[in-house]
């Protein structure tokens, strides 16, 4: 049926002086001819859409949804969609910034540095924090000033891994974000 259509449909713009021979000559050059193929998954939530990142010279060309994928067959929602986009903004930050309290301006340091200043910083909070025995004495040993938000785009192992490391902190105030 389908063929049929296509076969009338072209023999009525062929009647009409359109010439199809040299429309199915015509040889498409693709963006992404060349380009070296990378599988991976989108970053922005546990669903796990898998994406096709096609890359030329060290820069990304093109981002799509990988049809192959059981689980997003190809297809992407909106943030998805935006991962192209994101990957290659002008406006993206590419190296770790910090600005100290009461400074007006952001200053670049090492990965090291800012690990080293956030595991300081839990540290003192905890310590200060700490609470081992309640109003009633009983034994508590927690945390009351720190808080965890987990992210949506961590696996069910990766929760549980953020949860237990949590937990051994002592914090009590653990929330999680699910996208669903």
């Amino acid at each position: 049926m389908k063929l049929g259509a296509a076969g009338a449909g072209g023999a009525g713009l062929s009647a009409l002086g359109f010439d199809l021979a040299q429309a199915f000559q015509v040889k498409q050059s693709l963006h992404i001819s060349g380009a070296t193929q990378s599988h991976s998954l989108c970053p922005y939530c546990a669903v796990g859409c898998a994406l096709i990142t096609y890359t030329q010279g060290g820069k990304i060309v093109q981002i799509e949804g990988d049809p192959d994928s059981p689980v997003n067959e190809g297809r992407l929602c909106p943030k998805g969609a935006s991962a192209m986009q994101i990957a290659t903004s002008a406006r993206r930050v590419e190296d770790v910034l910090y600005r100290a309290p009461g400074a007006t301006q952001w200053q670049k340091v090492s990965w090291d540095d800012a690990l080293n200043k956030i595991a300081q910083r839990v540290k003192d909070s905890r310590d200060r924090t700490f609470v081992t025995v309640d109003a009633n004495g009983n034994t508590v040993n927690r945390c009351e000033g720190i808080a965890f938000a987990g992210g949506a785009a961590f696996s069910t192992e990766e929760g549980y891994f953020a949860a237990k490391v949590m937990r051994a902190l002592g914090l009590v105030h653990l929330e999680q974000q699910a996208r669903v």
